[in-house]
């Protein structure tokens, strides 16, 4: 490397080396650009001179004194002459050379070369005698002299000169340069070349040192240089063996060095010196002609901010790993490698580490760029926040720096797993090594975790979270990528935190080529506090812990340590005065600084210069600094004056005004000046005097003339915490210190400063100057030159407001443009977390106007900077428009383009695009191609610039593989590809765009069909059931019926045909019921019931006003509601009505999946039951609902809607007149009432037809109800009862009796009989005595309808019979009169008559509420059952009841036909017919006598009258003549009947019989029964009788009926009751079944047979005793075995069970659902397909339902996220902003679904793939289905739970 360093002269030159100053360069580079002649002059005598020559001429000695070193002048011409001195320059032996100080005129020669020959003189008399010696001439005679060699020896001891200050250019002249023939050669090509310095002995130690080592040096030292020069020897070497110089090593590689600083004009600088140095090297052996080419190459970068040029323009990877060997040597700050280390991070699976290196990353985004946190940002956006009482009287710059480098940044840091000590730690931190904030260490505490807290919510991170970040990356399992460097060089070490350079040496693969330079004692670097002894020992134990895990455990080598103590920015008065500063802290903290020996000038200078006594009214020092009031006083551009912040040097400009330089401590680091002025430094400190005063304690000597008082200093022992902050004001005081090169003023009126003038007074190392003496002005003019070479040097270092004004005084206006541009751009950065947004905005706004203004004013790289620059602060004013126009301008046509694209402006993306693709990257040109085809192909309404695709086929797959079905479908019409269109439109769910495109070619049959078929799914979902039809005239359903009308029918099938015109129909504003009835009748051939019921429900929306309906017409409308209505309970009881299409169709349920289902919004389900017909129903937004789930809702809703229509048609049967006829107008023809509810029909009309037509419609109503009543059980039914009742059951006889009842006549009369036994079973299991009013006549009801409909059982074990009942009910002893009733008309126990006579004695007499028609019903079945046992028991054979005449309803109950039964009572049952007809004479029946729908008025009252009167006559005439007793009864009642009052006529109604004698009651009764429809009388003649038969006249219409035995009777005289009766009696009621047994008769008690003996007609009324029995002819009670009640028993529980797992099915899960369907298709295939037994068989059973599961799960979120995932409808939603994101998502996603779809039709339980049985290949297909489930993006909850346990029993039972 040495040889590397320093050449050999080159041809022309002798042997003689030459080193030049600084000035002598400028000088030679001043006549090269000026003035070529007298350059080749001068370079003419160089070379003389380096070949010898000393003639007389060039080799006249210059200073006076002839003991010193010789200084020489050689002359040129005129007055024009060379300085220089024969040196001896220390190499591998010690040689002399020509060293030239200055060219300049004669006249300018001065006294001070004497000066400097004494100088030199100090370096010993050695050195003074070998620069004096000199060869003897090469030829004798002549003045050609060869350089002398000398062997290396130690100098003689150095005698140190007395004080000598030089001036300025004196100064420069004593730092040397190498030059030989490379840097002539860069002056003659007029590059601006550096040339190597002679190094002192110490700087070559460090250059030339084999292993790491540390430099520690003051500022000035020289540290950045002997780096460089290390960098350079290694450079140099190599590129000396690449040339082939140097064969020593054959396979030496290209040396991977990097400079690493904190500041990027460091960086810069450094790498520009560098390259210089290089390049001069590399200039030697060049002609001139090559060389003068060379200053092509050298462009001028102009005066823009180095930080702004991307990280793409300097020619690096933004990847580490990508650094390749022509990379190298790298100059990068340390935020630049952090960012390259970041980006390779990035490649991590880990998303933390992601998050955490985005954070990093150079980025345009105006959020990531405020994410961190400054020194800046801490101070203006955070501070202000914190708590007072923890900020007052703290600097925010010490707080920052103790937690950056103490809290978050030291080596204990790393201990800690968020990086960060803990408070216990940080407090117990010794204080002498921390003495800062020693004493308040909590409450520095406080303020970080304030910070923190701030931090964590703003979402921001500082320079130790991104330093932890990546430790934290690369110290676990993530190695760096990419090579390793050799050699590491770290400058200014102190400013990067401890913890950055355990990063840094991870970079170096070389444990001997690390290189730390830097000074902790100017630590002002915010965030930084270290010591280099903390760094040594921090490396040393990395070192040892890297050493101990490799395989060979390698010796741990300790780096030498070094350091500078020659300071060549400063002279010795400065640099002594800085060093006192240092020793202060040495003193006091010996631990917070490393200890170097004391550094020195090279030369000394004069003492700073301390203004002491300036704080006294008779001081004006400001006209001392400013000049008189009225004068203007300006410092020059190498004078600066320092203050302590912000506060200070605003106060000292509203003060002096713009008077010169005024610079912060902080901004004037790195910044050097002629003067500096320190203005008030101790007065704007923040620490009090009493803690000042502490560096007394360091005074040895006197202190000046002050007194001993002033001398006292407190005890630093005693409490050294309150000292602290001393330290750091040390540090600050030595920063200002040491920004001066010539000249220190120190000025400060506080009596802060007296201590440390007197300390520095006791040491003799300052000049005190009172405001008496005699001072010149500081203030020192400047050329316009200088001021622009100041202004440039400022503007480097971002110090633009000092810049201004330097360019002001220059006369530069441009550049003061400039500057204030930037200085624009610093204060719209200082806004951000301060300002509002919009202030921020407007900051940046007006800063990006000053840059495009700039740019129009510059050329080249300026103005492409310029513009690039106003571009990224457009961007932060949030105007992407003019960003792009900017960045359009400064050709970077890449972020343009993005900016475009960010903009909206896609036209102009496009126009971009297709100017400047070839000048893009491919990925990025791409990538916006291929969004802006995104965004034209998603946007309908607007159209690209140009054509985006080259040819259809392009076009075509572009919008397939994204999913652009808009544009695709745009894409097939243009080309006439019509069904492929509808069939996109129908598969993105745009229907009706499919029917419109489908519709475009009618000749197509298919394209028809396919309309047809979409327009009735349409219509059925958006007009599915219980949508009102005025619903359909608007929105949707109108539009669908728009569409409708355009289809042709004759293609389609007679279903469509009929389906289209049912929509049609019922959509006009007049509803044609009879069109939608016929097309249900239609629909209902073709059992196509969803469409019937679709018809009906609209045909029944409004039911029609049937109250003057005929009952032809309400017969009809009922049976079209029972259809209506039988096909909803049909529904509601279905087991699964869901799994019907048809239902699914008819109520707009869309099955997604096996188990998934969703509702069209406001659908019938949804809907409440009021709104079911309203399209005003409940929006709900469809959300899945499982099988159980939607079949629960719509079986409940349609019973809700089916009681609801019911409940309707009900209230419509309730005010229909049909149900009911007005007895009042059967009997007088005319009603007076008109409100009259019940129907008017004419006595003539009763016929049996009428009769059976009423029971008809009743029936079929009660079919109607039941339906309801099957659904609600709870409902109460009591009403229909009575109206079924009075139905069979006719209040007058003349409508009609169950004789004349003919099933035949009834449609469906068996459903209704069933149906009605049901009712009449079920009405009485719920009757309840106490809960009625109207007990008494329901039960006795209930009574005549179960005898007459075999249901009596239900009777014995109904509560209202075996529980006990109201008091008033029971007869004396006790005796229930119900069971009284159900006797009479059930039992044919000889007591059974009497009994009914007792029990309507009781309510007769008693007077007890009761149904006045019912009552007259009991009445005549206990008469007509006496009249019979009469006949019996008078005649008991065949011919007893010969030649009767009788209703045939006395006849047809077969318990009647009995002799045995007891007819004793029979006067009394006269006696209270005769009270009751009394009772109904006299108007006292309103209490407790009632009928139905009117009240009880005298014509009703006469209506029983005479329907006693009629049943007392045909008793009175069959009554056998032997009991004449009871034909008299009945003569005298019907007498009293008469009227005596001749003013009140009996009414006509029945005056008939109450005149009639007993012969003629016959007579009278053929009378009254004239004119009525029905034949009422019956003569029954017995066969082969020998009795005499009666003759009536023709015209009496009674009908004969003949007869041989009695029992024929039943079956002739009521066959079709009866028939029907017992064809139902085997058949289960549907009524809860009930186990119950009767009492068993008392043991030997006797039957009665029948006698002969008449009853006594005197006997007095008595109860019966003894319970009642039964014979076999009656219905008996249910006698249960316990073998058929244990049957009973598992039939209920076998039933149950059924039930409860019918539950359990509707209520199991979806998975669990759709996994049984899928076992049950894979069970089905394996047995198809005979799938053999076998493991293979188990996993096609077992795990692979599971699989198939996981993946059709899978497929269904995929596809969600996909219908999400769509572009033109989120692009309508969110903008433009995430096409990208989206595109890349619609992709992935598409090609996700594709790898779905392909396994599930692979593992399909029909697939070819299980007929190998291949288990090898079933479990890649299980890893498969892994993978795709892992591949589906989602939110943060990813794949379900669910699916993924599915997939894991697969994946265990398969794969594992």
């Amino acid at each position: 490397m040495k040889t590397a360093l320093y050449f050999d002269n080159a041809d022309g030159f002798g042997e003689w080396r030459i080193l030049i100053g600084t000035n002598a360069t400028k000088k030679l580079r001043e006549f090269r650009r000026n003035d070529q002649k007298k350059f080749k002059v001068v370079y003419k005598k160089i070379k003389e001179l380096s070949n010898g020559q000393f003639s007389d001429d060039n080799q006249k000695r210059l200073d006076g004194v002839r003991t010193g070193v010789p200084i020489f002048e050689a002359y040129i011409e005129r007055d024009l002459r060379l300085v220089y001195q024969i040196d001896c320059v220390p190499d591998r032996d010690t040689e002399v050379i020509i060293r030239i100080y200055e060219i300049c005129p004669h006249t300018q020669l001065n006294r001070i070369w004497d000066a400097i020959s004494h100088h030199l003189s100090s370096k010993g008399q050695e050195y003074i005698q070998r620069c004096a010696y000199r060869n003897k001439p090469v030829h004798p005679g002549n003045t050609v002299y060869l350089p002398a060699v000398f062997p290396l020896q130690v100098h003689d001891a150095v005698v140190r000169p007395p004080p000598l200050a030089l001036g300025d250019q004196e100064m420069d002249q004593v730092r040397p340069l190498y030059i030989n023939d490379d840097a002539v050669a860069g002056l003659i090509a007029k590059n601006d070349v550096q040339h190597v310095f002679e190094l002192t002995p110490q700087e070559r130690k460090i250059v030339e040192c084999t292993t790491s080592c540390y430099v520690m040096g003051r500022s000035g030292t020289g540290k950045t240089t002997t780096m460089l020069f290390k960098m350079l020897g290694i450079q140099r070497a190599w590129q000396l063996h690449s040339e082939g110089f140097d064969t020593s090593r054959p396979d030496m590689p290209r040396p991977r060095q990097i400079f690493v600083t904190k500041s990027s004009m460091l960086a810069n600088k450094v790498e520009e010196y560098f390259m210089k140095l290089l390049e001069s090297l590399s200039l030697a052996g060049c002609t001139l002609e090559e060389l003068a080419r060379l200053n092509s190459r050298h462009v001028d970068r102009g005066l823009v901010d180095s930080d702004d040029a991307p990280d793409t323009q300097s020619g690096i990877p933004q990847r580490y790993s990508e650094l390749e060997d022509h990379h190298f040597p790298l100059f990068l700050t340390f935020d630049r490698l952090a960012r390259m280390i970041a980006v390779d991070i990035l490649d991590a699976d880990h998303p933390e580490a992601k998050r955490i290196a985005k954070l990093f990353m150079q980025s345009n985004d105006p959020e990531a760029l405020d994410t961190f946190v400054s020194y800046e940002v801490f101070a203006n956006s955070y501070w202000p926040h914190f708590p007072q009482h923890l900020t007052k009287g703290r600097d925010p710059w010490l707080v920052f720096g103790e937690i950056m480098g103490i809290i978050k940044g030291s080596e204990k840091s790393l201990e800690f797993d968020d990086g960060t000590l803990d408070k216990n730690t940080y407090c117990g931190l010794p204080s002498r090594s921390n003495p800062t904030f020693s004493g308040q260490r909590e409450i520095v505490y406080a303020i970080y975790e304030a910070y923190s807290k701030l931090k964590r919510q703003r979402q921001h991170h500082d320079v130790a979270d991104r330093s932890h970040a990546i430790l934290k990356t690369l110290l676990g399992s993530k190695s760096l990528k990419g090579r390793q460097v050799d050699f590491l060089y770290v400058d200014e070490a102190q400013d990067n935190l401890l913890i950055d350079a355990s990063l840094l040496r991870l970079l170096c693969g070389n444990p001997k080529g690390l290189f730390w330079a830097g000074d902790t004692a100017q630590t002002i670097s915010a965030g930084s506090s270290f010591r280099f002894d903390d760094l040594k020992a921090f490396l040393y134990r990395t070192e040892v812990d890297q050493a101990s895990h490799i395989v060979r455990e390698r010796a741990v080598t300790r780096p030498a340590s070094f350091q500078l103590a020659i300071n060549y920015r400063s002279h010795g008065g400065i640099v002594n005065c800085a060093h006192s500063v240092i020793e202060l802290i040495s003193h006091f903290w010996p631990h917070s600084i490393d200890s170097l020996q004391p550094e020195r000038g090279i030369v000394d200078g004069l003492k700073p210069v301390f203004f002491s006594g300036w704080d006294k009214p008779t001081a004006h020092y400001e006209q001392f600094l400013f000049g008189a009031p009225g004068s203007h006083i300006e410092f020059g551009a190498q004078q600066c004056i320092l203050v302590r912040n912000e506060r200070a040097k605003e106060r000292l400009r509203e003060q002096a005004g713009d008077f010169g330089l005024i610079m912060t401590l902080y901004e004037s680091k790195g910044l050097e000046f002629n003067d500096v002025l320190l203005y008030d430094f101790f007065g704007d400190s923040n620490v009090d005097l009493s803690r000042w005063r502490v560096v007394l304690a360091a005074i040895t000597g006197e202190a000046g003339h002050h007194n001993q008082s002033r001398l006292q200093a407190p005890s630093f022992e005693r409490d050294e915490s309150r000292y602290a902050a001393i330290c750091s004001e040390l540090k600050v005081l030595y920063v200002g210190i040491t920004r001066a090169r010539k000249r220190l003023w120190i000025i400060d009126k506080s009596e802060k400063a007296e201590p440390m003038r007197l300390f520095w007074t006791s040491r003799s190392q300052i000049q005190n100057c009172t405001s008496g003496a005699d001072v010149s002005h500081l203030a020192v003019s400047s050329s316009l030159e200088e001021w622009a070479e100041s202004g440039h040097s400022l503007f480097q270092h971002k110090r633009y407001t000092q810049a201004i004004h330097c360019f002001r005084h220059a006369n530069m206006p441009r550049e003061v443009r400039i500057a204030e541009a930037y200085h624009l751009r610093e204060l719209a950065r200082a806004t951000i977390g301060v300002s509002p947004l919009g202030e921020q905005r407007r900051a940046f706004a007006k800063a990006a106007d000053a840059f495009v203004k700039c740019s129009g004013e510059a050329l080249n790289r300026e103005r492409l900077q310029y513009n690039r620059t106003a571009a990224e602060c457009y961007i932060r004013a949030a105007d992407d428009r003019k960003a792009a126009d900017a960045y359009l301008n400064a050709e970077e046509y890449e972020l343009a383009a993005k900016r475009y694209r960010k903009a909206g402006i896609f036209n102009r993306t496009v126009d971009v695009l297709k100017s400047y693709s070839k000048k893009m990257s491919h990925d990025c040109a791409d990538e916006l191609l291929t969004v802006c085809r995104l965004y034209y192909c998603s946007k309908e309404d607007e159209k690209p610039p140009s054509l985006l695709f080259s040819s259809m086929e392009e076009e075509l797959e572009f919008l397939e593989a994204y999913g652009l079905d808009v544009a695709l479908v745009v894409l097939y019409e243009s080309h006439g590809r019509y069904v492929e269109a509808g069939e996109l439109h129908l598969s993105e769910d745009r229907p009706l765009d499919a029917i419109r495109v489908f519709l475009r070619d009618k000749t197509n049959g298919h394209a028809v069909r396919r309309a047809a078929d979409t327009l009735l799914e349409c219509l059925w979902k958006h007009c599915s059931f219980g949508v009102a039809r005025r619903a359909l005239r608007n929105g949707m359903p109108k539009t669908l019926i728009s569409l409708s009308h355009q289809l042709p029918l004759d293609p389609l099938l007679l279903r469509a045909r009929d389906e289209i015109k049912m929509f049609q129909t019922a959509a006009v504003e007049e509803l044609n019921r009879v069109t939608l009835e016929s097309l249900a009748e239609a629909f209902m051939t073709r059992n196509e019931n969803g469409a019937v019921l679709w018809c009906l429900n609209h045909v029944f929306s409004s039911l029609p006003p049937l109250l003057p309906a005929t009952m032809e017409n309400f017969a009809l409308f009922l049976r079209k509601f029972y259809t209506y209505s039988h096909l909803f309970y049909t529904v509601a009881s279905h087991n699964d009505p869901v799994g019907g299409r048809g239902i699914r169709k008819l109520f707009g349920i869309v099955q997604l999946s096996d188990d998934q289902y969703v509702m069209q919004p406001g659908s019938f389900i949804l809907a409440t039951p009021s709104t079911a017909s309203s399209s005003d129903g409940e929006q709900t937004n469809p959300s899945p609902y499982s099988h159980g789930q939607i079949t629960h809702a719509l079986k409940e809703r349609v019973r809700l809607h089916l009681r609801y229509q019911v409940d309707a048609e009900t209230l419509l049967c309730h005010n229909a007149k049909v149900f009911s006829q007005c007895l009042i107008y059967i009997i007088t023809g005319s009603c007076n009432s008109a409100k009259c509810k019940q129907q008017h029909v004419s006595l003539s009309s009763l016929d049996s037809a009428q009769y059976n037509a009423r029971i008809g419609i009743h029936l079929q109503q009660m079919r109607i109800l039941q339906l309801v009543y099957s659904a609600f059980p709870e409902d109460d039914i009591g009403g229909w009862i009575a109206h079924l009742y009075e139905a069979f059951f006719p209040p007058f006889w003349a409508q009609g009796s169950l004789a004349n009842l003919n099933w035949s006549s009834i449609q469906r009369s068996q459903d209704g009989i069933r149906v009605m036994r049901n009712w009449i079973r079920d009405a009485i299991y719920s009757l309840e005595p106490r809960h009625s009013d109207d007990f008494l006549t329901d039960i006795l009801r209930l009574i005549r309808l179960s005898s007459a409909f075999g249901e009596s059982d239900a009777l014995r074990n109904a509560n209202c019979v075996r529980q006990p009942c109201p008091g008033v009910l029971f007869r004396s002893p006790g005796r229930y009169i119900v069971a009284d009733m159900i006797d009479s008309v059930q039992s044919s126990a000889e007591s059974s008559i009497s009994a009914g006579t007792l029990g309507l004695r009781h309510i007769i007499r008693n007077n007890l509420r009761v149904h006045l028609s019912v009552l007259c019903d009991c009445i005549e079945e206990v008469l007509s059952a006496y009249v019979l046992t009469l006949r019996f028991k008078n005649n008991p054979g065949a011919d007893s009841l010969h030649d009767v005449v009788l209703p045939r309803s006395w006849l047809i109950r077969n318990n009647k036909l009995d002799a045995r039964k007891e007819v004793k009572l029979i006067d009394h049952l006269l006696d209270d017919i005769q009270y009751l007809l009394e009772k109904l004479r006299s108007d006292s029946t309103e209490d407790n006598l009632w009928l139905t729908h009117t009240s009880v008025t005298p014509v009703h009252r006469n209506v029983f009258i005479a329907r006693i009167c009629r049943m007392l006559c045909l008793a009175s005439y069959n009554c056998p003549p032997r009991w004449a007793g009871v034909k008299a009864k009945i003569s005298n009642t019907l007498t009293h009947l008469r009227s005596n009052d001749p003013t009140r006529l009996t009414p006509n109604i029945y005056r008939k019989y109450a005149e009639a004698s007993r012969e003629g009651y016959l007579r009278v009764i053929v009378a009254y029964d004239e004119k009525h429809a029905i034949p009422n009388l019956l003569h029954l003649v017995c066969k082969g009788t020998k009795l005499g038969t009666s003759h009536f006249a023709t015209g009496w219409r009674i009908r004969q009926l003949s007869y041989s035995r009695l029992q024929e009777l039943p079956a002739l005289l009521a066959s079709p009751l009866i028939a029907a009766r017992f064809s139902l009696s085997e058949e289960a009621p549907a009524s809860v079944l009930q186990l119950a047994t009767s009492p068993p008769a008392k043991a030997g008690q006797v039957h009665p047979s029948v006698g002969n003996e008449p009853t006594k007609a005197h006997e007095p009324p008595g109860d019966v005793e003894g319970p009642l029995s039964d014979d076999h002819r009656g219905v008996a009670n249910i006698i249960v075995t316990e073998k058929e009640a244990d049957a009973v028993r598992l039939i209920q529980r076998v039933y149950r069970q059924h039930l409860r797992r019918q539950k359990l099915r509707l209520e199991r899960s979806t998975l669990e659902a759709e996994r049984s369907a899928i076992f049950a298709a894979c069970l089905k295939r394996a047995r198809a397909s005979g799938l053999a037994r076998g493991f293979y068989r188990l996993l096609y059973l077992g795990p692979l339902p599971h699989l198939l599961l996981a993946l059709n799960k899978g497929i269904a979120i995929a596809t969600s996220v996909k219908s999400t995932t769509k572009i033109p409808g989120r692009l309508r939603r969110e903008g433009h902003e995430r096409l990208e994101e989206l595109g890349r998502q619609r992709s992935e996603i598409s090609s996700i679904l594709e790898q779905g779809y392909e396994l599930r039709k692979k593992l399909s339980p029909d697939s070819l793939f299980h007929k190998n049985r291949d288990v090898g290949a079933l479990k890649n297909a299980v890893l498969q289905v892994k993978e795709f489930l892992h591949r589906i993006p989602g939110d943060a909850m990813g794949v379900p739970g669910e699916v993924d346990a599915e997939l894991n029993v697969a994946y265990k039972a398969v794969v594992t």
